[in-house]
């Protein structure tokens, strides 16, 4: 089998979020620094692997008083787990540029099994200055509380400050880092 290393371009990738905010909104954010490497196997993409890290400092939700509280130990507790990873298991194909990729999700300390799915995964183009490169989105959903993100508030009118849905969605422009090498 015949793989290509890639490596995630911070520049331009990153990981996005929504999640219910009062029971009435939503509440979007982004991580700005993800990092990683993926080695596609264009032959088998099967067999291809993902690693995926991001940084939880660099956290924005165009309020900066949430962003200290959701970096606080409320939520993410920044100082003590300052990443979140990913690191894929099995991936199936879903359709010609799409897959379900099975891994572990870090957040906080706990890692629990989840399924992204991946789509638009582009041919590989050479950038004006001679690298190659490609893309893909991710999407998921968790739920929160299963990482320990558990801090909350009881609305007067009943339910809760912050959803437990999390909406997560991943764009990542990757650069190729090698040549064809052979996988085990």
């Amino acid at each position: 089998m015949s793989a290509v290393q890639y490596q995630i371009d911070t520049a331009h990738s990153h990981a996005q979020f929504k999640v219910r905010h009062m029971m009435i909104a939503n509440v979007r954010g982004e991580f700005s620094k993800v990092t990683g490497s993926v080695i596609y196997d264009a032959e088998d993409p099967c067999a291809s692997k993902i690693s995926a890290n991001i940084d939880v400092s660099t956290i924005s939700t165009r309020e900066p008083q949430r962003d200290e509280h959701l970096k606080s130990v409320d939520f993410f507790d920044v100082a003590r787990y300052p990443s979140i990873a990913f690191t894929s298991n099995e991936i199936v194909a879903s359709g010609p540029d799409s897959f379900e990729v099975t891994g572990n999700l870090s957040i906080r300390g706990v890692t629990r099994p989840m399924i992204l799915t991946v789509e638009g995964l582009t041919p590989e183009a050479k950038d004006p200055w001679g690298n190659m490169r490609r893309g893909a989105s991710a999407k998921t959903h968790i739920s929160r509380k299963s990482f320990g993100l558990e801090w909350n508030v009881a609305l007067e009118a009943g339910g809760f400050l912050v959803g437990d849905d999390v909406e997560i969605t991943i764009d990542v422009e990757l650069i190729r880092v090698d040549l064809p090498h052979q996988s085990a």
